[in-house]
């Protein structure tokens, strides 16, 4: 083989190796088009995954959820259940809930303390396999999982075991310090804990958007 033919030869593998790793990752649908879902894009794609985005129009998030294999529920509490109509035949799914059940001051969970609302997701969308993550984060933190450089911990409660996985995944791969956080019920704490979240930014403390959660000694998964 001549000289001049190895550094082609360098290139192609390096190439292949990209679109591997490219094909390896799960595609992600984002539905929503706010701050979260915008965040959220810019660290998924960063980090070298395929994604979509699509706003409400109905036909849109049916053939992003269609398109998707990890779909991210990136819309107000109150229109999830609108939403997941929209979406169809999510059985398989990896179905993520960020959202937070909030008053409309922002001042109190409105939530059912013995059913959260990825709990409720998960009756509503037959057969997806829901995952609670991203809830606990301001959006301006969500395109890299850090602040200040350090990564902050993204829980991820789900019973399906490859769906926790692959959303840890995610979370990793944008930057942060990915948990398990255990079974879907722990929601029931992990929407409380981000209410006390925006709270802690918004409250009588009012230490701003530029905080965040860290769990010290859990390994990153």
């Amino acid at each position: 083989m001549r000289w001049w033919a190895f550094p082609f030869i360098h290139l192609y593998l390096s190439l292949l190796s990209t679109m591997g790793s490219i094909m390896s990752k799960p595609k992600i649908a984002i539905i929503g088009r706010g701050h979260v879902a915008n965040a959220i894009q810019q660290g998924a794609e960063r980090a070298g995954y395929e994604v979509r985005t699509t706003g409400h129009d109905a036909k849109d998030v049916s053939l992003a959820a269609s398109w998707g294999d990890v779909l991210i529920l990136a819309v107000p509490g109150p229109a999830r259940r609108a939403t997941v109509q929209e979406l169809g035949d999510v059985r398989g799914k990896v179905l993520v809930d960020p959202t937070n059940l909030l008053s409309p001051d922002y001042s109190s969970y409105t939530g059912d303390p013995s059913k959260s609302g990825a709990e409720e997701l998960q009756e509503w969308a037959a057969g997806a396999r829901v995952v609670k993550a991203f809830n606990t984060v301001f959006a301006v933190h969500m395109s890299t999982g850090k602040i200040q450089g350090e990564p902050i911990s993204l829980f991820v409660a789900a019973d399906d075991p490859e769906a926790k996985a692959q959303v840890l995944r995610l979370g990793k791969d944008i930057g942060f310090h990915a948990v398990d956080a255990g079974p879907l019920r722990n929601a029931r704490m992990l929407e409380p804990l981000g209410v006390l979240n925006i709270q802690l930014s918004r409250g009588p403390s009012h230490y701003g958007p530029g905080i965040g959660f860290r769990l010290i000694g859990a390994p990153s998964k």
